[in-house]
């Protein structure tokens, strides 16, 4: 398999996966799970994340999430390390196992989601996982036996694996946290070219000051990577030619996992049913239940 090909099915299996990943941190159990643990949105999110990390400094997990706030960090991770994170744990198992199962329906119980989870699980242990901290982490966790939390932990693990990377590309294009968020907020002028919540939400749930924004943007802008219309931050040339490097490099820091895999594409699609059925849930933002 070429490196090309490779970095191709790296961001193929971004894409596809994502969807399953991010329900749980996504899902009307959200609201039960905050007051069974007694944590906000914020606490609960960061809590539930980095769990596997074990009980570190703040600093750590905001160095791990990178775009998120140190202050709102320093906030909600000393709460969640409070409510305990082995509760958190099983009440996120617990939640994923309600809106995962309903989701599914039948398929909960179909072999192909077994036999994708070890697939998906075998591959995460051929990795290498320097510099990786919080796939790291969710690698030397462990989820219940059910086959959707096997799924989802194994996805969990090439996400992270995946997101690490990413950040190091970001690293590598000198953009700082805040910056990070407001260069991918800026409206891109290829319409559906990437997945964006906005700078009202990113701002919400990332809590950076409205100061900090503007700082950020006036910075990217004196380095020609974007520009301003009606208070809406647009890319520039070069600041699509900087979104697209640092996707690719994204993509071949990923490829790793997936150059050994002959059946790739094979393996890949066999997980659309699955995620089709969480996205057709309606549980996700901007996505309602299809009858």
């Amino acid at each position: 398999m070429t490196d090309s090909t490779a970095a191709a099915h790296a961001r193929a299996a971004y894409r596809t996966f994502e969807p399953f990943h991010i329900s749980a941190y996504f899902n009307p159990e959200l609201g039960n799970a905050g007051k069974d643990t007694g944590l906000d949105g914020h606490a609960w999110y960061v809590g539930s994340r980095a769990q596997p990390m074990g009980p570190c400094a703040a600093d750590v997990v905001a160095a791990a999430f990178y775009s998120f706030s140190p202050v709102l960090v320093g906030r909600a991770w000393p709460a969640a390390i409070a409510a305990g994170l082995d509760a958190v744990a099983e009440r996120r198992w617990a939640a994923l196992d309600t809106v995962l199962g309903q989701a599914l329906g039948e398929l909960a119980t179909d072999p192909g989601l077994t036999s994708l989870a070890d697939r998906l699980h075998g591959i995460g242990d051929t990795l290498t996982f320097a510099g990786r901290p919080l796939s790291a982490a969710w690698h030397q966790s462990s989820a219940p036996d059910a086959p959707h939390l096997q799924l989802w932990h194994a996805i969990a693990v090439l996400r992270e694996w995946r997101g690490d990377g990413h950040l190091a590309a970001l690293l590598d294009a000198q953009l700082n946290p805040v910056e990070a968020c407001v260069f991918h907020e800026a409206q891109h002028p290829e319409p559906g070219a990437r997945r964006v919540l906005g700078r009202r939400i990113t701002q919400l749930t990332r809590e950076w000051s409205d100061e900090q924004w503007d700082s950020a943007a006036e910075q990217l802008a004196a380095r020609g990577l974007l520009t301003s219309a009606d208070g809406v931050e647009i890319l520039t040339d070069d600041g699509v030619a900087l979104d697209r490097h640092i996707e690719d490099r994204t993509d071949v820091m990923a490829s790793a996992a997936w150059r050994g895999v002959d059946d790739a594409e094979e393996l890949i699609a066999s997980a659309r049913p699955y995620v089709k059925a969480v996205i057709s849930a309606g549980i996700l933002p901007g996505t309602k239940k299809k009858s």
